[in-house]
C-alpha cells in the first residue's frame, strides 16, 4: 500500500482524463499545439483533450498567462511559442517584441529573457514561424544559449529546411527536438483529417514522432479531429509530453 501511495498523488495532480494505453508498441507519440495567448478559438476544447499535451504559448498578449496557467493547472506542460521573423508573412502576424534579424544582440537576449519570464510554467521553446530567423546562426546562438543558461530544451517547428537549431544546439549541449508534422496548414477538416491518417501511418514506422497543430482559425476543426483520432493513434503508440523527449537540464547560476 506504501508504494501506491506516491502514485495516487502523482495521479491527483492530473486533471485531464486519462485514457487507458492500449498501445502494443513502444512507440511515442508528442503533440503540440501552438499559439495560445490570445484568446484563439479552439482554447477550451484544445485544453480539454484528454492526453499529455504540450501548450505552446506566445508571450506578451492578452491571455498569455491566463492560458499557461491554465495548462499547467490542467496538467499539460507549458513552453515559449517565441515570434520569429518569417521570409514571408506580415510582421503583425508575428505579435509583439518578435525576434528578427535587424536587431541587435543585447536586444535578441533582451526579448527571448522577457518573453521566457512572461510565460508562466515555461520548461521549453518554440518558434513561431521564423523561417528566416531560425537559418540565421546569430540569433540561433544568442536564442539557445539562453535556453541553456535557463536549463529550457527547444522544439524547432521546422518553418524552414535549412534551420540551424538542431547543429547549434548540438555545439552548446541544447536538447533541439524537432517537429515531423503539422496538422493544420490548410485550415479544412479535409486536410487535418489527411494529415491524421499520415500520422498514423508513419507512427507504425517511426519510434518517436512530433506533430504541431494551432488554436486559432483551425483550432476548433484540429480539435475535433484530434479527439476523434486519440483512440485509433492509443492503438499504435503512447502519447508522452514533449519534455519526455529531452534530457533535463539544469540551469546555469546567474551571478
Amino acid at each position: 500500500m506504501k508504494r501506491l501511495i506516491p502514485l495516487l498523488i502523482l495521479l491527483s495532480f492530473c486533471s485531464f482524463p486519462l485514457i487507458p494505453a492500449k498501445a502494443a508498441s513502444g512507440h511515442r507519440v508528442v503533440i503540440v499545439i501552438d499559439d495560445f495567448g490570445n484568446n484563439m478559438k479552439g482554447t477550451k476544447q484544445m485544453l480539454s483533450l484528454p492526453i499529455p499535451l504540450t501548450a505552446a504559448v506566445m508571450p506578451f498578449l492578452p491571455s498569455t498567462k491566463q492560458d499557461a496557467i491554465s495548462a499547467h493547472k490542467k496538467g499539460y506542460e507549458v513552453i515559449v511559442h517565441l515570434p520569429m521573423e518569417p521570409y514571408r508573412g506580415k510582421k503583425s502576424w508575428l505579435g509583439p517584441n518578435a525576434i528578427t534579424t535587424d536587431l541587435s544582440d543585447k536586444e535578441i537576449r533582451k526579448r527571448v529573457t522577457d518573453a521566457i519570464e512572461d510565460v508562466p510554467y515555461a520548461i521549453g521553446m518554440n518558434n513561431h514561424m521564423g523561417s528566416k530567423a531560425t537559418a540565421d546562426e546569430r540569433i540561433m546562438r544568442i536564442v539557445l544559449t539562453i535556453c541553456k543558461e535557463r536549463g529550457l530544451f527547444y522544439l524547432d517547428s521546422r518553418t524552414n529546411s535549412q534551420s540551424l537549431a538542431s547543429t547549434i544546439g548540438k555545439e552548446l549541449g541544447v536538447p533541439v527536438i524537432e517537429n515531423e508534422l503539422f496538422f493544420d496548414d490548410l485550415y479544412t477538416h479535409t486536410h487535418v483529417t489527411k494529415q491524421a491518417n499520415v500520422l498514423l501511418q508513419k507512427i507504425q514506422t517511426d519510434p518517436v514522432l512530433v506533430a504541431i497543430g494551432h488554436v486559432g482559425p483551425p483550432g476548433e476543426i484540429t480539435s475535433r479531429v484530434l479527439s476523434s483520432y486519440i483512440p485509433k493513434i492509443k492503438e499504435k503508440a503512447h502519447f508522452v509530453f514533449l519534455s519526455e523527449l529531452a534530457p533535463v537540464q539544469t540551469p546555469i547560476p546567474m551571478h
